[in-house]
């Protein structure tokens, strides 16, 4: 397990400087829910969301999980890239954890998308969001393991797409349905019955309720309890799937 942890710490390490010294993959991950806060938020100011909480409580909430559904799932790209310039070829013949290939670059982009949570929330403070600090630092929970969970897929499937061509289309066929049956942008409880019963086979339907649970100060619910059974399980599932399918996968 120490070498384990000492592989993770070092792939970890070589792609958080990657990630430092390109600012603008910081920075425009987070430019839609941006111009969504900015400009579709107030469009929602005083309407009746069928949700507890005031529409910056069910908006943010939305748009936090959203960062990380579609920064997460777009991760493997790196992969990809990396397996034609033969990076990923030369990394798999050293002695590092195979699981740690995979492990540090999920923490990577992890802490990439908490960060990029941090800025969102910060610019919705002064726009009108108003939340308990447990709340939000729940909802930060809620995005690190979202995106450690979509980051382990991406990076899955990236190690058996041939190319960027073969890997693009699933995960947009994944994405776009999941964040319209999950209820980021507006709460399922504004959909027809048979919608909202179609959003329940969503696993981040029940990140998105838990999250907004969170932003109005009610922590003990079944919501949130579902939402934590859920994040905890999916990303358990994909980091499994994941390790597995690295040690088998020639690069």
């Amino acid at each position: 397990m120490s070498a384990l942890a000492a592989d993770t710490a070092l792939i970890f390490r070589r792609y958080a400087r990657q990630t430092l010294r390109s600012r603008f993959q910081m920075l425009f991950g987070i430019l839609m829910p941006l111009l969504y806060l900015l400009f579709f938020g107030p469009l929602l100011t005083g309407l009746p969301l069928g949700s507890r909480g005031s529409s910056w409580q069910v908006l943010v909430p939305g748009l936090l999980l959203q960062l990380a559904l579609f920064g997460a799932s777009f991760a493997g790209f790196g992969i990809i890239i990396e397996k034609n310039l033969g990076v990923m070829e030369r990394m798999r013949v050293t002695p590092v954890s195979r699981t740690a290939l995979l492990l540090g670059r999920a923490l990577r982009d992890t802490l990439l998308f908490v960060g990029q949570s941090v800025l969102l929330v910060l610019v919705a403070l002064p726009m009108g969001l108003r939340a308990p600090l447990p709340g939000v630092l729940l909802g930060f929970v809620f995005v690190a393991l979202l995106a450690l969970a979509l980051a382990s897929l991406s990076y899955t499937l990236a190690f058996r797409a041939r190319t960027p061509q073969e890997f693009g289309p699933v995960v947009n066929a994944v994405t776009m349905p999941s964040m319209l049956l999950s209820g980021l942008m507006l709460p399922m409880a504004l959909a027809p019955g048979w919608l909202d019963t179609l959003s329940h086979f969503m696993p981040l339907r029940y990140f998105a309720d838990a999250v907004r649970d969170g932003y109005t100060g009610h922590y003990a619910t079944a919501a949130m309890l579902y939402g934590l059974l859920a994040a905890v399980a999916l990303a358990a599932l994909a980091l499994a799937a994941g390790a597995r399918v690295i040690r088998r996968t020639e690069a």
